[in-house]
């Protein structure tokens, strides 16, 4: 178990972020952990990276991760330098690691003067190192993450976004509570339910949650940054990743009362929409061409039964009172076949 108390300033100051870096970090757990076949829904994705591993030489930087260990230096996977970075901004970060950082953080880990051989350039050729890391991060993610990362933002940024009303509504406590099955909450306790056995203290610190698609591959945490404590967990969404997902199930207009009332492209829009999305999220939900899902949805802003929501960089969609209503008390019956 991983336990970190929390004093009321960090709680206080919990904030959300996503973070392409902890996506490349924990796929690369995932892909360890399961060398022969990985659970679905990573099992097709899996294999692909592999062969992205195997047949392409520039990746080979990145396999430094698997080599680590459970504990390292936070500086070969930094807290996200905003709150929905891109891959690049976070890669300019570690190469622009300064060496009085890695300083700092070697000692908690390993003897500076008796370190393993995957950490030592680090010290002894710290921007080759960096540079060397950073490149091989940046190949791997444009052969095994970036292809599908359009519908990854789409299903993190839907998860910030309910995150974020859970904490602004109901405050840090109730999030906590009902983060994650392997995230436990007692105040003023976090725990995260791993094989390992440590305890931290976080003191005036901002607790910075980082939602993942592939938590699966391990629950991962940073404690050295001396203003930020960071978790990440499973965000919801990972079926993405599934090869042949099913496309959506036809329903006969004739029969759908939503359909026959507003069309059924908008009903599909419309029911996806209990969940907030984006327009990329609702394209890859629903099988639709992203034209298609963005000329429905300007059709229902303009009868008032959805709204747009700015987070970040993305926009997302979601139900207006009207909307909501529409899906509730029309949308769960079937037309009459009596004219």
């Amino acid at each position: 178990m991983i336990r970190i108390e929390l004093d009321e300033p960090t709680l206080t100051r919990t904030r959300i972020a996503t973070s392409p870096l902890w996506e490349v970090k924990c796929s690369l757990y995932l892909l360890q952990r399961y060398r022969d076949e990985a659970p679905w829904p990573y099992t097709g994705w899996a294999r692909h990276a592999w062969r992205v591993l195997a047949e392409q030489p520039a990746t080979a930087p990145v396999r430094l991760y698997t080599r680590t260990g459970p504990w390292y230096p936070d500086f070969l996977g930094p807290v996200p330098p905003s709150a929905s970075p891109t891959i690049e901004e976070e890669l300019a970060a570690l190469r622009a690691t300064p060496a009085e950082v890695i300083a700092e953080q070697i000692p908690r880990y390993h003897d500076p003067d008796d370190l393993p051989e995957w950490l030592r350039p680090f010290v002894t050729d710290r921007q080759a190192a960096l540079d060397r890391l950073a490149d091989g991060v940046q190949a791997y993610w444009d052969a095994a993450l970036a292809p599908w990362w359009p519908a990854m933002r789409a299903a993190l940024d839907e998860e910030v976004l309910h995150r974020a009303r859970a904490l602004a509504a109901d405050g840090p406590d109730a999030l906590l509570a009902d983060l994650h099955e392997r995230v436990r909450w007692e105040r003023p306790v976090l725990t995260l339910v791993k094989p390992s056995d440590r305890a931290f203290r976080a003191v005036d610190q901002r607790l910075l949650l980082i939602p993942l698609i592939f938590s699966r591959g391990a629950l991962t945490h940073s404690t050295d940054h001396p203003e930020v404590i960071a978790v990440s967990y499973q965000a919801r969404g990972s079926a993405l990743l599934a090869e042949g997902r099913p496309a959506p199930a036809a329903v006969e207009p004739g029969t759908d009362r939503l359909a026959v009332l507003v069309g059924r492209g908008r009903a599909q829009v419309l029911r996806a929409l209990a969940r907030p999305a984006t327009t990329a999220g609702l394209a890859a939900t629903l099988g639709l061409a992203p034209s298609t899902v963005s000329e429905h949805l300007a059709a229902l802003l303009a009868a008032g039964v959805v709204h747009r929501r700015r987070v970040g960089r993305r926009v997302l969609y979601g139900l207006e009172p009207a909307g909501l209503a529409l899906v509730t008390l029309i949308g769960a019956g079937t037309a009459s076949a009596s004219a």
